[in-house]
């Protein structure tokens, strides 16, 4: 939708009509790499000087926290669609007979670890989910990678249940199966809590 025959600030007036080339709409859910599922709420314009910025503004499940995303911005944070069925197959896949690598050393362990989780894929996220758990069984984590645990036990969690529009336990029962056979505990939300 071209916004120069609709003048600078038209598009709120007609926020469920807007999308940008097909991408986002509103009411899609989507990941906000690294914070999670959110829904697109509103697709807005603003003007600053002679330029007219679109944005999504969209509300983070876990944390209800709002966040405006630019339109020309959505590539370089990794906005994207929740999962599709395939993928979700393909991630259980993963943690049930795929292969995890880890670096012996902290330090590029963790730069690795983190800059997978950055990328937004799930199967990322999954990879480290799976590569943490199998170094836990050779020795204690450290608090940094304790945390990663939980940030991508619950990135995986909550993404799933969203795509399969399911309870949180359901996902965690699939998943805690999926590791299982790869003689892995899926660790419980409440070993997290201080």
């Amino acid at each position: 939708m071209s916004l120069g025959s609709q003048g600078p600030l038209r598009s709120w007036a007609v926020p469920h009509m807007l999308s940008t080339n097909g991408h986002f709409h509103v009411g899609d859910k989507v990941v906000y790499p690294n914070h999670g599922v959110g829904v697109i709420e509103q697709i807005s314009s603003r003007t600053f000087g002679e330029t007219v910025e679109q944005f999504y503004l969209l509300k983070i499940k876990s944390s209800s926290l709002k966040v405006m995303v630019p339109f020309h911005n959505v590539g370089a944070v990794g906005l994207r669609r929740v999962v599709k069925n395939g993928e979700i197959q393909k991630i259980v896949d993963f943690l049930t007979d795929g292969e995890c690598d880890n670096n012996a050393d902290w330090k590029y362990r963790f730069k690795e670890n983190s800059e997978r989780m950055r990328t937004g894929s799930l199967l990322e996220v999954a990879a480290v989910l799976k590569g943490l758990l199998i170094l836990n069984q050779a020795k204690a984590l450290s608090f940094r990678e304790k945390k990663m645990l939980e940030r991508a036990r619950y990135l995986l969690v909550s993404e799933l249940a969203m795509a399969k529009n399911c309870e949180d336990n359901q996902i965690e029962e699939l998943l805690a199966k999926a590791l299982a056979k790869s003689k892995l505990r899926f660790p419980e939300a409440s070993e997290f809590q201080a």
